[in-house]
């Protein structure tokens, strides 16, 4: 039994409150540009860490203590500066996906729109009428 706005029990709501999800593509546009834009200052951090830490070679000495953190260390960097970097790369698809989906609503409001256009007749709007 829905509540009058359609989608089932929970009427299309979150978490059945009763409210109606209200998309603004002007939000979605406006919020878009901030994943790329948190993209890049992860992308440029990213970079600073790189050239950092490869600028400092192995500092930590070549005694057995110094080797065994280094034989640890080494491939944990790389992988983290590989997470970064598809996190940098997930921010920048969600600006892109955002776009989108903004585009995909404005189209899909005008061509839900054009079915419930009134078209004009011919006959001046009498079907079916001979008379």
């Amino acid at each position: 039994m829905g509540d009058g706005h359609g989608g089932g029990s929970n009427g299309g709501s979150s978490g059945g409150s009763g409210k109606v999800l209200n998309i603004k593509t002007a939000d979605i546009k406006s919020a878009a540009p901030v994943f790329r834009k948190q993209g890049e200052k992860l992308s440029d951090a990213l970079n600073l860490l790189v050239k950092t830490l490869d600028g400092h070679g192995e500092p930590w000495g070549d005694d057995k203590p110094g080797k065994d953190f280094g034989k640890h260390y080494s491939p944990n960097q790389k992988q983290l500066e590989r997470v970064a970097g598809i996190a940098i790369l997930g921010l920048v698809s969600i600006h892109e996906a955002l776009d989108d989906l903004a585009d995909g609503h404005v189209d899909n409001d005008k061509a839900i729109a054009g079915i419930f256009t009134k078209e004009k007749h011919k006959d001046g709007g009498r079907h079916g009428d001979k008379g």
